[in-house]
């Protein structure tokens, strides 16, 4: 594998520079001399931001985008043998690495380096320690998925010694990285278009945990079932936390929540001293992420007052739970949910918002994730009072498996539960306006583009 010399800054281009991890690591190469350029399928805001910093973007799918004087290419799990700026870097033997490789080699330039991992929880978590992390004054360099208001975007550059990341499973991504701190959420059937089964994810995340020095800590969640599955034999230190188990290093007690569904909690463990914890972003699924942000800021000896803290001053990041506006009486809401777990938690949230009905309107991300999981998914949607399907987003994949949006609609509607299916946002927009009343809540739902119809709702 291609290795970047730091104190030698070369060209480097990103085939997919517009994606929100690849753009962040462009911007972390550019502020230490490199050239950087790349390319996308279309203008966004995240390119034009690139480009207003001085870094050349070119768009559409062109071998001739790809120039003799590139010293290596970075790539997205998402680009194909097929790609014809791949085939040309191929063909003109030039250096490249994935994304995940890129990540790992920026994260060994640090003294501590936290992947935070899981199927779900893992933006809002990274961001609940990027808040704790600038609050303590650590100067650390954030590479979140969303957009994180502090910071100004996904990506901050600092010249302290940590860094802090997300660590994506999928094409077993995560196991490219070198973290001196790692983080497990969660571990549930997803991906399963490149996972076999939930025992193959398991193994994944084993091999994830055994990528941690001696020398380094492993915070996960005790709810994981046989969690010691994936700790046993490990000669990091292991600390747990846990909604339920009492013998976890840190869980809660006595949750509550104010009118806007945002819960407090009594903090308990070996090291707490039954503190109260506040939270400015609903839903017990946050609770679960902010034990481990806390056990995470005691294990680097943060002030654990600044940490309840920065805590309590987290209001989320864009597409977690973000309201987006109120247009006759009806609050709209936009949330990424994209696996039944998610959506359950999201739903849940939204129960302890004030609201009269509850509309959600989902799209769905891929056809794999939708087949597999359809049970799951009418399950979960069936929490919403009405709700509402838009196409499935095919994000990378082309074969619909015989499936589509109406597939799923009839069987949340044989779960005896009003769902209603409409091919376009035109038509989704048009029954919303007609159906919704003063004092509903809508969440627009889903990892595509399903943020417009709330959007152009609300006329932004």
């Amino acid at each position: 594998m291609y290795k970047i010399d730091f104190n030698s800054p070369s060209h480097i281009y990103f085939l997919g520079i517009g994606g929100i991890s690849m753009s962040g690591l462009a911007e972390v190469l550019h502020h230490a001399g490199f050239t950087v350029s790349g390319s996308d399928w279309k203008e966004s805001a995240v390119t034009k931001a690139l480009e207003a910093k001085g870094i050349s973007v070119k768009y559409g799918e062109n071998a001739a985008h790809i120039t003799p004087d590139i010293d290596c290419v970075v790539i997205t799990s998402a680009v194909r043998d097929t790609n014809l700026e791949f085939r040309a870097v191929c063909e003109m033997k030039i250096p490249w690495m994935t994304r995940a490789e890129l990540l790992g080699q920026l994260m060994n330039n640090y003294e501590c380096s936290i992947a935070v991992s899981g199927t779900h929880g893992k933006t809002t978590t990274t961001s609940m320690i990027s808040e704790i992390l600038l609050a303590a004054d650590t100067d650390p360099t954030i590479s979140v998925g969303g957009m994180l208001k502090s910071i100004g975007g996904n990506i901050r550059i600092g010249s302290g010694s940590c860094f802090v990341t997300e660590a994506c499973e999928y094409t077993n991504s995560f196991l490219s990285l070198f973290p001196t701190v790692g983080i497990i959420l969660n571990i549930e059937a997803d991906h399963l278009d490149f996972f076999k089964d939930l025992d193959d994810i398991r193994k994944s995340f084993r091999r994830f945990a055994e990528l941690i020095p001696d020398s380094g800590i492993l915070i996960i969640n005790a709810d994981i079932p046989d969690y010691t599955e994936i700790t046993r034999g490990l000669s990091c230190r292991i600390v747990t936390y846990s909604m339920t188990d009492t013998s976890a290093d840190y869980y809660p007690s006595q949750v509550t929540y104010d009118h806007f569904g945002h819960p407090a909690y009594v903090l308990c463990g070996k090291s707490c001293n039954s503190e109260s914890v506040s939270l400015a972003v609903p839903g017990l699924h946050n609770v679960s992420n902010s034990l481990a942000a806390i056990a995470l800021a005691d294990c680097l000896d943060i002030d654990r007052e600044l940490t309840l803290k920065a805590l309590s001053s987290f209001a989320g990041t864009d597409r977690r739970f973000e309201y987006k506006g109120t247009v006759g009486g009806v609050t709209i809401v936009d949330d990424y949910a994209h696996h039944p777990t998610e959506i359950t938690a999201t739903l849940s949230a939204a129960q302890n918002y004030p609201h009269n009905t509850l509309w959600c309107v989902f799209q769905p991300h891929t056809y794999s994730r939708t087949k597999a999981l359809m049970e799951d998914f009418a399950k979960a949607l069936s929490l919403a009072d009405k709700v509402v399907l838009a196409d499935i987003y095919p994000a990378r994949e082309t074969d619909n498996l015989g499936i589509s949006s109406e597939t799923l609609c009839k069987e949340i509607q044989n779960l005896g539960h009003e769902c209603f299916y409409f091919p376009t946002f035109d038509e989704i927009e048009n029954f919303l306006l007609e159906n919704c009343i003063n004092g509903d809540l809508l969440i627009t739902m889903g990892a595509g583009d399903v943020l417009r119809i709330g959007e152009n709702l609300l006329g932004i």
